[in-house]
């Protein structure tokens, strides 16, 4: 089959291959989390979000879940007294969504301009074959982003790992940071012990970034080990615009997002014969050398790579053997910057080894008091600054990575 698809096909059929096969089929919101009878007599309301998602580019994804069904939209202009343009989220054969979890995409962007919206749902109270009965609206209030010029000359973002359902600790950490502009927030995994339901979603994770920045400034996010768990993960990509690999270039860099899988055998008795990560991670492995190859990757002043479990030094169990086997070989012919991770729950700076990996691992901290990290990097044409603190704000590691 593969030899007969084109670049671009094969691509699309691995990205849609690897999110079935890694027990995540997307499925359609309306029968994962479709409004229940108990919360049609609630007053209808926006229960999270809004919250923002990108891969730049000139678009952005705008996220926010209601308590009912509804008609939703978003409206944006580059004022905020003048919210002209309307959009809507993705039609799938000629319907509009009329859910309770919303994503609409805005596409076609100015670079370097500040843009303004709101985020509306018009509750559908009765669905019936010929009459659609229509409750209260309800609107936000008028929030920012700052759309980026791709080709800016510096990018500055952080990176959060290894939360660990302690919501708490989002808001503790991103405070540290007050006071600096950054692109985007970065979340390297295991933000969850193990999926359990939409409320955990939500109170642990979705309401402590909408409240700390998620209005304004975009979030990306890969899955660890842990969001691969529970009865709830399948559905767990239906609150995200993305949740796995990903590939896009920002300012000076040519980011990689890995989705590294579970650290466990596929066979293990706690998955009852229903996972295959193996696959996935190398379906994940054909991605990356596909992109090792691109121009994008190529012509980069710097190239990051961010994955949950790291290329060595985290054991000797299945999942990290199977990421070094795999993706090490790859990084080390791109000749990657730099590899972000979590996982170990142990904060560590790996230099650069010429007898494994060629480039250098920065490992966050775990979920724990003492423990617990954020890591600042900004990037301009020359270097890669990279600065981990503690959750004291102390600096206990620092990494600087220039152009050769």
């Amino acid at each position: 089959m593969k030899e007969n698809l084109s670049k671009e096909n094969r691509r699309s059929f691995l990205l849609k291959s690897s999110i079935a096969i890694g027990g995540l089929a997307l499925l359609n919101p309306s029968k994962a989390v479709s409004a229940s009878s108990d919360n049609q007599d609630q007053v209808f309301k926006i229960i999270a979000g809004p919250y923002l998602q990108t891969n730049f580019g000139n678009s952005i994804a705008i996220l926010w879940i209601t308590n009912n069904n509804a008609s939703s939209w978003v409206e944006y202009g580059e004022s905020p007294d003048s919210l002209t343009h309307k959009a809507f989220g993705k039609s799938e054969l000629g319907l509009k969504p009329a859910e309770r979890l919303n994503n609409v995409k805005i596409s076609n962007l100015k670079p370097g301009v500040t843009y303004y919206y709101k985020i509306a749902s018009k509750e559908i109270k009765n669905f019936q074959p010929y009459k659609v009965t229509y409750g209260e609206t309800v609107y936000s209030n008028t929030e920012s982003f700052i759309n980026p010029n791709t080709s800016k000359e510096e990018v500055s973002f952080v990176v959060l790992n290894d939360i660990h359902d302690r919501p708490q600790s989002i808001v503790h950490l991103l405070d540290m940071d007050k006071g600096n502009k950054r692109d985007f927030v970065f979340f390297n995994g295991d933000i969850f012990d193990y999926q359990t339901d939409e409320k955990q979603i939500i109170e642990h994770f979705l309401q402590p970034c909408t409240d700390s920045f998620a209005k304004n400034i975009p979030f990306l996010f890969v899955r660890g080990n842990h969001e691969t768990r529970g009865k709830f993960a399948r559905e767990f990509p239906n609150y995200f615009d993305q949740v796995g690999y990903a590939a896009f270039t920002l300012g000076p860099v040519r980011f990689v997002i890995i989705d590294s899988g579970e650290d466990k055998e596929d066979t293990h008795p706690v998955y009852a014969d229903i996972v295959d990560f193996d696959q996935y991670r190398i379906q994940q492995a054909a991605l990356l050398e596909e992109e090792i190859q691109s121009k994008e990757f190529k012509n980069a002043p710097f190239r990051i790579v961010m994955m949950h479990i790291p290329p060595r030094y985290s054991g000797d169990a299945h999942g990290p053997t199977h990421c070094t086997e795999l993706f090490e070989p790859i990084l080390n012919k791109g000749k990657v910057d730099l590899v972000l991770s979590g996982h170990t729950h142990q904060y560590k700076i790996h230099n650069p080894d010429k007898t494994s990996n060629n480039y250098p691992i920065i490992i966050g901290g775990g979920p724990r008091d003492g423990s617990r990290t954020l890591t600042r990097i900004h990037a301009t044409k020359k270097e890669i600054q990279v600065s981990m603190l503690d959750d004291s704000g102390k600096e206990v590691g620092r990494y600087v990575a220039s152009r050769k």
